[in-house]
């Protein structure tokens, strides 16, 4: 017989899903299953969850407590910045291998970095904004019509000013 489950426990899993969509419920079984959940109850909320995401993979986090799941997206840095391109919802089934060749503001870019703060490994926020620029440079963005590592390479030599905070 499986041991009982305390109520007041915390339980937080986190996987990968694409927004706005209900994912496969034999994926999410083995993860939520032995916490007496509903996988296709907890698909249906994450779908609505992530919404405001749909068609990029975006991180989930789920907090389980008292068999009642709360999903909360976790957006990765590559999830904002194609987000910041303004392109259209891709169809996953039809499109593949978008190239993303947008412009999107240095602003925003700080903007990005200001989200991603957290959990970035850098000690100033300028730091922080390299980070999002490199992620920008592999996706094939472009930073108010330059290439990515021009800006990089501008924070580096004092020509492009990062506000401290």
């Amino acid at each position: 017989m499986a041991p009982k489950i305390d109520p007041n426990e915390v339980k937080i899993i986190t996987l990968r899903a694409t927004g706005g969509e209900v994912g496969a419920s034999s994926a999410l079984a083995p993860k939520i299953g032995p916490l007496g959940l509903s996988p296709k109850k907890v698909g249906e909320d994450i779908a609505k969850a992530s919404a405001d995401w749909k068609g990029l993979r975006v991180t989930i986090q789920l907090t389980v407590q008292n068999r009642q799941a709360a999903v909360a997206v976790v957006p990765s840095a590559s999830a904002l910045v194609i987000k910041a391109l303004k392109e259209p919802v891709r169809d996953r089934k039809k499109e593949k291998g978008r190239v993303h060749n947008g412009s999107f503001s240095l602003d925003e870019a700080i903007e990005i970095a200001r989200i991603l703060r957290h959990k970035s490994f850098a000690k100033t926020l300028a730091g922080t904004v390299k980070e999002v620029l490199g992620t920008a440079q592999s996706i094939g963005a472009r930073i108010d019509g330059r290439p990515a590592h021009d800006v990089i390479e501008g924070i580096d030599d004092g020509t492009v000013e990062i506000p401290e905070e």
